[in-house]
Protein backbone atom coordinates (compact mmCIF):
# COMPACT_ATOMS: atom_id res chain seq x y z
CA UNK A 1 0.00 0.00 0.00
CA UNK A 2 1.09 3.82 -0.98
CA UNK A 3 0.13 6.10 0.83
CA UNK A 4 -0.14 10.09 -0.69
CA UNK A 5 -1.15 12.95 1.33
CA UNK A 6 -1.65 16.13 0.48
CA UNK A 7 -2.58 19.15 2.73
CA UNK A 8 -4.78 22.43 1.14
CA UNK A 9 -6.50 25.24 2.25
CA UNK A 10 -9.24 24.86 0.12
CA UNK A 11 -11.89 21.99 1.11
CA UNK A 12 -13.94 23.00 -1.48
CA UNK A 13 -11.72 21.78 -4.39
CA UNK A 14 -10.75 18.74 -3.08
CA UNK A 15 -14.42 17.96 -2.76
CA UNK A 16 -14.76 19.32 -6.43
CA UNK A 17 -12.35 17.00 -7.47
CA UNK A 18 -13.95 13.29 -5.84
CA UNK A 19 -17.32 14.28 -6.69
CA UNK A 20 -16.23 15.16 -10.07
CA UNK A 21 -15.57 11.58 -10.24
CA UNK A 22 -18.55 10.24 -8.56
CA UNK A 23 -20.92 12.50 -11.29
CA UNK A 24 -18.89 10.96 -14.14
CA UNK A 25 -19.46 7.79 -12.64
CA UNK A 26 -15.54 6.81 -12.58
CA UNK A 27 -15.96 7.17 -8.16
CA UNK A 28 -18.35 5.61 -5.57
CA UNK A 29 -18.80 7.43 -1.98
CA UNK A 30 -18.03 4.07 0.05
CA UNK A 31 -18.33 6.07 3.52
CA UNK A 32 -19.36 9.02 4.98
CA UNK A 33 -18.10 9.17 8.71
CA UNK A 34 -19.46 11.29 11.16
CA UNK A 35 -22.04 12.50 9.38
CA UNK A 36 -25.39 12.43 10.25
CA UNK A 37 -27.06 11.12 7.23
CA UNK A 38 -25.60 7.89 5.01
CA UNK A 39 -22.92 8.63 1.87
CA UNK A 40 -25.76 7.80 -0.44
CA UNK A 41 -27.74 10.16 1.27
CA UNK A 42 -25.24 13.56 1.45
CA UNK A 43 -25.28 15.59 -1.60
CA UNK A 44 -22.49 18.29 -1.99
CA UNK A 45 -23.26 21.19 0.50
CA UNK A 46 -23.71 18.43 2.89
CA UNK A 47 -20.32 17.25 2.48
CA UNK A 48 -18.96 20.59 2.44
CA UNK A 49 -21.22 22.37 5.08
CA UNK A 50 -20.16 19.65 7.67
CA UNK A 51 -16.70 20.36 7.04
CA UNK A 52 -17.33 24.22 6.93
CA UNK A 53 -18.64 24.61 10.29
CA UNK A 54 -15.60 22.85 11.60
CA UNK A 55 -13.30 25.31 9.39
CA UNK A 56 -14.80 28.27 10.62
CA UNK A 57 -14.11 27.86 14.29
CA UNK A 58 -10.64 28.64 13.34
CA UNK A 59 -9.67 31.45 11.04
CA UNK A 60 -5.95 31.46 11.60
CA UNK A 61 -5.49 27.99 10.61
CA UNK A 62 -5.01 28.41 6.29
CA UNK A 63 -3.89 24.74 6.12
CA UNK A 64 -7.07 23.23 7.12
CA UNK A 65 -8.01 20.14 5.05
CA UNK A 66 -6.55 16.87 3.78
CA UNK A 67 -6.48 14.97 0.64
CA UNK A 68 -5.67 11.23 1.14
CA UNK A 69 -5.04 8.71 -1.36
CA UNK A 70 -4.41 4.76 -0.57
CA UNK A 71 -3.36 2.94 -3.66
CA UNK A 72 -3.11 -0.71 -3.57
CA UNK A 73 -1.17 -3.42 -5.61
CA UNK A 74 -3.10 -4.38 -9.19
CA UNK A 75 -3.57 -7.55 -7.69
CA UNK A 76 -5.29 -7.38 -4.74
CA UNK A 77 -8.58 -7.53 -4.96
CA UNK A 78 -10.41 -5.74 -2.12
CA UNK A 79 -13.75 -5.43 -1.00
CA UNK A 80 -15.70 -2.66 -0.25
CA UNK A 81 -15.85 -3.41 3.17
CA UNK A 82 -12.05 -4.22 3.79
CA UNK A 83 -11.79 -0.75 1.87
CA UNK A 84 -13.70 0.92 4.64
CA UNK A 85 -12.04 -1.35 7.74
CA UNK A 86 -8.25 -0.25 5.99
CA UNK A 87 -9.43 3.68 5.72
CA UNK A 88 -11.30 3.54 9.54
CA UNK A 89 -7.98 1.79 10.74
CA UNK A 90 -5.46 4.05 8.83
CA UNK A 91 -7.43 7.54 9.93
CA UNK A 92 -7.07 6.33 13.72
CA UNK A 93 -3.55 5.60 14.02
CA UNK A 94 -2.65 8.87 11.89
CA UNK A 95 -4.09 10.64 14.75
CA UNK A 96 -7.82 11.54 12.55
CA UNK A 97 -10.03 8.99 13.92
CA UNK A 98 -12.68 11.17 15.85
CA UNK A 99 -12.65 13.68 12.32
CA UNK A 100 -15.47 13.50 9.90
CA UNK A 101 -14.17 12.02 6.48
CA UNK A 102 -15.61 10.91 3.41
CA UNK A 103 -14.14 7.75 1.54
CA UNK A 104 -14.21 7.74 -2.21
CA UNK A 105 -13.09 4.65 -4.43
CA UNK A 106 -11.91 5.33 -7.68
CA UNK A 107 -12.25 3.39 -10.57
CA UNK A 108 -10.17 5.45 -13.34
CA UNK A 109 -6.65 3.83 -12.93
CA UNK A 110 -5.19 0.48 -13.44
CA UNK A 111 -4.53 -0.24 -9.51
CA UNK A 112 -7.04 -0.22 -6.42
CA UNK A 113 -7.16 3.28 -4.96
CA UNK A 114 -9.11 5.41 -2.64
CA UNK A 115 -9.47 8.97 -1.84
CA UNK A 116 -10.14 10.40 1.55
CA UNK A 117 -10.99 13.77 2.28
CA UNK A 118 -11.17 15.70 5.72
CA UNK A 119 -10.21 18.58 7.96
CA UNK A 120 -7.34 18.63 10.38
CA UNK A 121 -9.96 21.54 12.45
CA UNK A 122 -11.28 20.05 15.69
CA UNK A 123 -14.92 20.46 17.05
CA UNK A 124 -12.94 22.25 20.16
CA UNK A 125 -11.70 24.97 17.35
CA UNK A 126 -8.08 23.44 17.70
CA UNK A 127 -5.92 21.83 14.79
CA UNK A 128 -4.30 18.55 14.66
CA UNK A 129 -0.67 19.38 13.86
CA UNK A 130 0.42 18.09 10.59
CA UNK A 131 4.28 18.31 10.84
CA UNK A 132 6.20 14.53 10.05
CA UNK A 133 2.58 13.70 8.76
CA UNK A 134 3.86 12.02 6.28
CA UNK A 135 7.05 10.56 7.73
CA UNK A 136 6.21 9.50 10.74
CA UNK A 137 2.68 8.52 11.24
CA UNK A 138 1.65 7.64 7.83
CA UNK A 139 4.44 5.33 7.20
CA UNK A 140 4.42 3.70 10.57
CA UNK A 141 0.26 3.10 9.83
CA UNK A 142 0.46 2.10 6.67
CA UNK A 143 3.59 -0.55 7.96
CA UNK A 144 1.37 -1.90 10.31
CA UNK A 145 -1.92 -1.86 8.28
CA UNK A 146 0.06 -4.17 5.46
CA UNK A 147 1.06 -6.37 8.49
CA UNK A 148 -2.38 -6.50 9.41
CA UNK A 149 -4.41 -7.26 6.56
CA UNK A 150 -1.52 -9.08 4.46
CA UNK A 151 -1.34 -6.52 1.57
CA UNK A 152 1.60 -6.31 -0.48
CA UNK A 153 4.68 -4.01 0.94
CA UNK A 154 4.97 -0.59 -0.77
CA UNK A 155 8.53 -1.45 -1.29
CA UNK A 156 9.80 2.22 -0.23
CA UNK A 157 9.61 4.82 -3.26
CA UNK A 158 10.25 2.69 -5.92
CA UNK A 159 6.90 1.45 -6.04
CA UNK A 160 5.37 5.05 -6.18
CA UNK A 161 6.91 5.53 -9.77
CA UNK A 162 3.76 2.67 -10.32
CA UNK A 163 1.46 5.77 -9.39
CA UNK A 164 2.97 8.79 -10.87
CA UNK A 165 0.73 11.12 -12.96
CA UNK A 166 0.64 10.15 -16.57
CA UNK A 167 1.20 12.83 -19.88
CA UNK A 168 -2.20 14.63 -21.02
CA UNK A 169 -3.36 13.21 -23.59
CA UNK A 170 -3.77 15.98 -26.56
CA UNK A 171 -6.15 13.50 -28.90
CA UNK A 172 -8.49 12.89 -25.78
CA UNK A 173 -9.03 16.52 -24.54
CA UNK A 174 -11.90 18.14 -26.11
CA UNK A 175 -10.69 21.86 -26.36
CA UNK A 176 -13.12 23.54 -24.82
CA UNK A 177 -12.01 26.23 -22.34
CA UNK A 178 -13.04 23.31 -19.24
CA UNK A 179 -12.06 20.45 -20.39
CA UNK A 180 -8.50 21.91 -21.01
CA UNK A 181 -8.08 23.38 -17.65
CA UNK A 182 -9.24 20.48 -15.95
CA UNK A 183 -6.32 18.21 -17.80
CA UNK A 184 -3.64 20.91 -17.17
CA UNK A 185 -4.98 21.77 -13.49
CA UNK A 186 -4.48 18.24 -12.60
CA UNK A 187 -0.81 18.16 -13.78
CA UNK A 188 -0.18 21.36 -12.01
CA UNK A 189 -1.58 21.04 -8.66
CA UNK A 190 0.84 18.44 -8.45
CA UNK A 191 4.18 19.38 -10.03
CA UNK A 192 4.24 23.15 -8.85
CA UNK A 193 3.53 22.08 -5.69
CA UNK A 194 6.17 18.64 -5.22
CA UNK A 195 8.57 19.74 -7.66
CA UNK A 196 11.64 21.68 -7.06
CA UNK A 197 12.50 24.27 -10.08
CA UNK A 198 14.49 27.50 -10.41
CA UNK A 199 13.75 29.05 -13.55
CA UNK A 200 10.37 28.30 -15.95
CA UNK A 201 12.64 26.72 -18.46
CA UNK A 202 13.17 24.55 -15.67
CA UNK A 203 9.50 24.12 -14.95
CA UNK A 204 8.43 23.66 -18.55
CA UNK A 205 11.23 20.93 -18.58
CA UNK A 206 8.99 18.65 -16.64
CA UNK A 207 5.57 20.12 -17.81
CA UNK A 208 6.72 18.54 -21.29
CA UNK A 209 6.84 15.36 -19.76
CA UNK A 210 3.03 15.68 -18.99
CA UNK A 211 2.67 17.55 -23.04
CA UNK A 212 1.64 20.80 -21.45
CA UNK A 213 3.93 24.01 -21.54
CA UNK A 214 3.35 27.36 -19.15
CA UNK A 215 3.73 30.32 -22.13
CA UNK A 216 5.20 33.59 -20.99
CA UNK A 217 4.42 34.93 -25.23
CA UNK A 218 6.68 35.98 -27.82
CA UNK A 219 8.34 39.52 -28.15
CA UNK A 220 5.26 41.90 -28.98
CA UNK A 221 2.46 39.94 -28.04
CA UNK A 222 0.20 41.35 -25.12
CA UNK A 223 0.93 38.28 -23.00
CA UNK A 224 4.41 39.22 -22.69
CA UNK A 225 3.89 43.00 -22.17
CA UNK A 226 1.96 42.73 -19.52
CA UNK A 227 4.26 39.75 -18.10
CA UNK A 228 1.52 37.31 -18.50
CA UNK A 229 1.22 33.71 -18.22
CA UNK A 230 -0.89 30.85 -20.19
CA UNK A 231 -0.82 27.16 -20.22
CA UNK A 232 -1.25 25.06 -23.15
CA UNK A 233 -1.67 21.38 -23.99
CA UNK A 234 1.44 20.13 -26.80
CA UNK A 235 0.45 17.24 -29.15
CA UNK A 236 2.81 14.20 -30.02
CA UNK A 237 4.74 16.91 -32.10
CA UNK A 238 5.11 19.41 -29.61
CA UNK A 239 3.21 21.42 -31.17
CA UNK A 240 0.30 23.84 -28.99
CA UNK A 241 -3.07 22.90 -29.06
CA UNK A 242 -6.05 23.70 -27.59
CA UNK A 243 -7.14 26.82 -25.83
CA UNK A 244 -4.44 28.81 -23.79
CA UNK A 245 -5.57 28.86 -20.03
CA UNK A 246 -4.12 31.77 -18.20
CA UNK A 247 -2.42 30.79 -14.96
CA UNK A 248 -4.63 33.10 -13.03
CA UNK A 249 -7.90 30.98 -13.22
CA UNK A 250 -6.29 28.22 -11.73
CA UNK A 251 -7.12 27.97 -7.70
CA UNK A 252 -3.19 27.57 -7.13
CA UNK A 253 -2.78 31.03 -8.83
CA UNK A 254 0.70 29.74 -10.93
CA UNK A 255 0.77 33.48 -12.23
CA UNK A 256 4.43 34.47 -13.32
CA UNK A 257 5.19 36.80 -10.61
CA UNK A 258 4.02 34.31 -8.13
CA UNK A 259 6.24 31.21 -9.76
CA UNK A 260 9.14 33.99 -9.75
CA UNK A 261 8.93 34.42 -5.96
CA UNK A 262 9.30 30.52 -5.43
CA UNK A 263 12.32 30.17 -7.38
CA UNK A 264 14.90 31.76 -5.13
CA UNK A 265 13.71 28.87 -2.25
CA UNK A 266 13.47 26.17 -4.74
CA UNK A 267 16.84 27.13 -5.70
CA UNK A 268 18.22 26.59 -2.03
CA UNK A 269 15.94 23.74 -1.03
CA UNK A 270 17.60 22.10 -4.84
CA UNK A 271 21.58 22.26 -3.66
CA UNK A 272 21.32 19.36 -1.10
CA UNK A 273 19.57 17.14 -3.85
CA UNK A 274 22.84 17.43 -6.58
CA UNK A 275 25.34 14.76 -5.18
CA UNK A 276 22.88 11.78 -5.63
CA UNK A 277 22.14 12.73 -9.26
CA UNK A 278 26.00 13.63 -9.85
CA UNK A 279 27.04 10.21 -8.67
CA UNK A 280 24.46 8.27 -10.46
CA UNK A 281 25.39 10.03 -14.00
CA UNK A 282 29.60 9.85 -13.42
CA UNK A 283 28.71 5.65 -12.80
CA UNK A 284 27.04 5.43 -15.75
CA UNK A 285 29.58 6.98 -17.90
CA UNK A 286 32.68 5.87 -16.06
CA UNK A 287 32.53 2.42 -17.31
CA UNK A 288 32.53 0.54 -20.74
CA UNK A 289 31.11 2.81 -23.95
CA UNK A 290 28.03 4.64 -24.22
CA UNK A 291 26.57 7.00 -26.72
CA UNK A 292 23.74 9.85 -25.75
CA UNK A 293 20.34 7.66 -26.30
CA UNK A 294 22.43 4.81 -24.47
CA UNK A 295 22.81 7.41 -21.54
CA UNK A 296 19.52 9.02 -21.12
CA UNK A 297 18.17 5.37 -21.42
CA UNK A 298 20.30 4.26 -18.76
CA UNK A 299 19.01 7.63 -16.31
CA UNK A 300 15.22 6.63 -17.04
CA UNK A 301 16.39 3.12 -15.30
CA UNK A 302 17.19 5.16 -12.48
CA UNK A 303 13.93 7.58 -11.99
CA UNK A 304 15.45 10.55 -14.00
CA UNK A 305 14.17 11.81 -17.45
CA UNK A 306 17.00 13.91 -19.53
CA UNK A 307 15.49 16.77 -21.41
CA UNK A 308 17.77 17.41 -24.76
CA UNK A 309 17.70 20.89 -26.55
CA UNK A 310 18.08 21.02 -30.33
CA UNK A 311 18.29 23.18 -33.03
CA UNK A 312 17.09 22.95 -35.94
CA UNK A 313 20.07 21.53 -37.59
CA UNK A 314 19.96 18.59 -34.81
CA UNK A 315 23.19 20.08 -32.59
CA UNK A 316 22.42 19.64 -29.21
CA UNK A 317 23.01 23.19 -27.19
CA UNK A 318 20.86 22.14 -24.01
CA UNK A 319 20.44 19.63 -21.32
CA UNK A 320 18.15 19.50 -18.09
CA UNK A 321 17.84 16.39 -16.21
CA UNK A 322 14.51 15.76 -13.96
CA UNK A 323 14.89 13.47 -11.20
CA UNK A 324 11.53 11.82 -9.90
CA UNK A 325 12.45 10.42 -7.24
CA UNK A 326 13.86 13.59 -5.29
CA UNK A 327 11.48 15.84 -7.19
CA UNK A 328 14.10 18.42 -8.68
CA UNK A 329 14.28 20.04 -11.51
CA UNK A 330 18.32 21.04 -12.94
CA UNK A 331 19.97 22.40 -15.43
CA UNK A 332 23.06 20.49 -17.16
CA UNK A 333 25.45 23.52 -16.22
CA UNK A 334 24.04 23.95 -12.82
CA UNK A 335 25.48 20.63 -11.61
CA UNK A 336 28.58 21.71 -12.84
CA UNK A 337 30.97 21.74 -15.86
CA UNK A 338 31.16 18.27 -16.55
CA UNK A 339 27.15 17.85 -16.46
CA UNK A 340 26.32 20.76 -19.52
CA UNK A 341 25.26 19.21 -22.68
CA UNK A 342 28.52 20.50 -24.32
CA UNK A 343 30.35 18.35 -21.31
CA UNK A 344 28.45 15.37 -22.13
CA UNK A 345 28.61 14.65 -25.53
CA UNK A 346 32.50 14.85 -25.31
CA UNK A 347 32.70 12.05 -22.43
CA UNK A 348 30.27 10.24 -24.32
CA UNK A 349 32.76 10.61 -27.13
CA UNK A 350 35.58 9.95 -24.71
CA UNK A 351 34.69 6.84 -23.79
CA UNK A 352 33.93 5.54 -27.15
CA UNK A 353 37.04 6.63 -29.22
CA UNK A 354 39.41 5.25 -30.90
CA UNK A 355 42.80 4.06 -29.66
CA UNK A 356 44.78 7.21 -31.54
CA UNK A 357 42.41 9.45 -30.08
CA UNK A 358 43.07 8.17 -26.45
CA UNK A 359 46.46 7.98 -27.28
CA UNK A 360 47.55 4.70 -25.49
CA UNK A 361 48.93 1.85 -26.96
CA UNK A 362 47.30 -1.88 -27.26
CA UNK A 363 48.72 -3.41 -24.28
CA UNK A 364 47.83 -0.63 -21.95
CA UNK A 365 43.86 -0.22 -23.27
CA UNK A 366 43.57 -3.98 -23.05
CA UNK A 367 45.15 -3.58 -19.48
CA UNK A 368 42.38 -0.87 -18.46
CA UNK A 369 39.66 -2.59 -20.11
CA UNK A 370 40.27 -5.54 -18.26
CA UNK A 371 40.82 -3.48 -14.68
CA UNK A 372 37.51 -1.29 -15.49
CA UNK A 373 35.29 -4.94 -16.23
CA UNK A 374 36.41 -6.11 -12.87
CA UNK A 375 35.90 -2.91 -11.32
CA UNK A 376 32.42 -3.05 -12.21
CA UNK A 377 31.58 -6.70 -11.44
CA UNK A 378 33.33 -5.79 -8.17
CA UNK A 379 30.56 -2.61 -7.84
CA UNK A 380 27.75 -5.47 -8.99
CA UNK A 381 28.69 -7.31 -6.56
CA UNK A 382 28.92 -5.04 -3.81
CA UNK A 383 25.44 -3.81 -4.83
CA UNK A 384 24.07 -6.86 -4.18
CA UNK A 385 25.26 -7.16 -0.67
CA UNK A 386 24.24 -3.39 0.37
CA UNK A 387 20.76 -4.07 -1.30
CA UNK A 388 20.00 -6.90 0.70
CA UNK A 389 21.88 -5.12 4.30
CA UNK A 390 20.43 -1.50 3.73
CA UNK A 391 16.83 -1.57 3.37
CA UNK A 392 16.20 -3.99 0.77
CA UNK A 393 13.90 -1.92 -1.89
CA UNK A 394 15.57 -3.21 -4.66
CA UNK A 395 16.13 0.32 -6.13
CA UNK A 396 19.14 -0.63 -8.37
CA UNK A 397 22.24 -0.70 -9.33
CA UNK A 398 23.07 2.78 -8.61
CA UNK A 399 20.96 3.55 -6.33
CA UNK A 400 22.28 2.13 -3.43
CA UNK A 401 25.66 2.73 -4.29
CA UNK A 402 25.20 6.68 -4.37
CA UNK A 403 26.30 8.59 -1.10
CA UNK A 404 26.59 12.51 -1.06
CA UNK A 405 30.62 11.80 -0.25
CA UNK A 406 31.28 9.55 -2.98
CA UNK A 407 33.63 10.37 -5.70
CA UNK A 408 35.05 8.22 -8.73
CA UNK A 409 38.00 8.09 -9.25
CA UNK A 410 40.50 7.91 -12.26
CA UNK A 411 37.71 9.49 -14.84
CA UNK A 412 39.23 10.19 -18.54
CA UNK A 413 37.13 13.49 -18.52
CA UNK A 414 38.78 14.67 -15.34
CA UNK A 415 42.43 13.91 -15.67
CA UNK A 416 44.76 15.22 -18.44
CA UNK A 417 47.84 13.67 -18.58
CA UNK A 418 50.90 16.03 -18.69
CA UNK A 419 53.76 14.65 -20.15
CA UNK A 420 56.84 15.03 -18.97
CA UNK A 421 60.48 15.43 -21.44
CA UNK A 422 63.05 13.07 -20.19
CA UNK A 423 66.58 14.59 -19.61
CA UNK A 424 68.77 12.67 -22.02
CA UNK A 425 72.48 11.75 -21.19
CA UNK A 426 74.61 13.15 -23.47
CA UNK A 427 77.85 11.53 -23.76
CA UNK A 428 80.88 13.43 -24.62
CA UNK A 429 82.98 12.02 -27.46
CA UNK A 430 86.24 10.34 -26.38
Amino acid sequence: MVAVIHQSGSLRNILNYNEHKLAAGKAVCLEASGFIKDAFDLNFFDKLRRFEKLTELNQRTTVNSLHISLNFDPSEQLSDECLREIAAVYMDKIGFGEQPYLLYKHNDAGHPHVHLVTTNIKADGKAITLHNLAKIKSKNARLEIEKEFRLVPAEGRKQQQNFRLKPVDAAKVDYGKTETKRAIGNVLNKLIAEYQFASLPELNAVLGLYNIVADAGGDGSRVKLHEGLVFRILDEQGNKVGTPVKASLFHSKPTLKNLRSQFAEKTVKKEPLKPRLKNIIDLILLYGKIDLPEFVAALKKEGIDVVVRQNKDGVVYGITYVDHRQKAVFNGSDLGKGYSAKAILERCANIGASEEKKQIGEKEKMGQSRAAKEGWRSVNAGQNIAGEGKNGTGMGLIETLLDPGYQPEGMDWQLKRSKKKKNRRRLSPE
